[in-house]
């Protein structure tokens, strides 16, 4: 998958933007069957419905972990802002139809399930293949599957095209390799989507639940430091020309709060998850230290190598300006 939406993305962000709608369409295509089944047989059948909540507040947890990782990630779309006709009027309406969308696509099949009477006691990884094959039998089921495929390589589509346009970012900057700046004929940062490619792939190892907490941690650390810009930004550059300006300073500077709690919490609950589950992916010494190894821990030492690289790159930049007559 990793290889397909790296060479999906070499045809450029409105390729991919194009294709979407239509992964999008065949995504919701089975929900949209399980909830009409759902509906149909709660009010035929009349069956009790299987409302619940946790049992514990790991539950609570975890819901709350997911919902932040489902959510995060909205500001990744300025960063194909110039392949976007009229960004200034797209992003809000794009992104509050999403929002509704998100919302709509979770309570709707979740609703349909409870008036189904479909019990939700021991529902986990893969009950919803399950849940359609009781309402719409087999070919149901194996649409449910194939739509979580689709929204894998969709979601992913999408993060690579937003992602890869970071690197290349940097090395206009200075702050990696100039080849990581080539374009092919479309405008693509290939050597970036190269680069990027072969970095996901190293990470295909670690559980999915490391993963939410890794990218938790690194992502909201650096949100919080964009509210921080936000409002920094505001104090020393006032006259600075903003195509979009959220209220005033104050209002700017609340902006943070919220998500910065949510990312405590985050950081809360995660606190006792390791890296690795014992005897789940490595073998030997190198396994047994991984799967000692905090989640919370190793990210933090993933975002200070940022800073650390930071200062490293800029040194050798100078150093490299600093001719010999100087």
């Amino acid at each position: 998958m990793v290889v397909v939406c790296s060479l999906w993305n070499l045809r450029g962000a409105p390729a991919v933007g194009r294709d979407s709608v239509w992964l999008f369409v065949l995504l919701l295509a089975p929900f949209a069957v399980f909830v009409v089944l759902g509906f149909g047989h709660g009010l035929l059948h009349h069956p009790a419905v299987q409302w619940s909540r946790p049992d514990s507040d790991a539950g609570f947890s975890t819901a709350v972990l997911v919902a932040m990782w489902n959510y995060m990630g909205w500001d990744n779309a300025s960063t194909v802002a110039r392949d976007v006709e009229n960004p200034q009027r797209t992003y809000p309406r794009a992104m509050i139809a999403s929002t509704a969308l998100v919302a709509v696509t979770y309570i709707l099949p979740l609703a349909a399930m409870a008036l189904a009477g479909l019990s939700v006691q021991t529902f986990s990884t893969g009950d919803w293949t399950t849940a359609a094959e009781a309402l719409g039998g087999p070919v149901l089921a194996v649409a449910v599957v194939a739509g979580g495929a689709i929204s894998g390589i969709g979601m992913f589509n999408a993060l690579v095209m937003s992602y890869t346009r970071l690197p290349m970012a940097m090395a206009e900057e200075g702050m990696l390799p100039r080849f990581v700046v080539q374009r092919n004929r479309r405008g693509v940062p290939w050597a970036s989507v190269l680069l990027c490619g072969t970095a996901w792939a190293l990470a295909l190892k670690l559980p999915f639940e490391r993963l939410i907490s890794i990218d938790l941690i690194l992502y909201g650390s650096s949100l919080i430091l964009e509210f921080v810009a936000l409002a920094a930004l505001r104090l020393r550059e006032p006259n600075l020309v903003r195509p979009f300006k959220a209220g005033s300073f104050p209002v700017a500077c609340l902006l943070g709060v919220g998500p910065a709690g949510l990312i405590a919490y985050a950081l809360w609950v995660s606190r006792d998850e390791k890296l690795l589950e014992s005897g789940n992916v490595f073998t030997g010494r190198f396994g047994s230290w991984l799967g000692s190894v905090p989640a919370l821990a190793f990210a933090v030492c993933v975002g200070l190598l940022g800073p650390l690289l930071y200062w490293i790159t800029a040194a050798l930049s100078r150093r490299s300006r600093i001719t010999p007559a100087d």
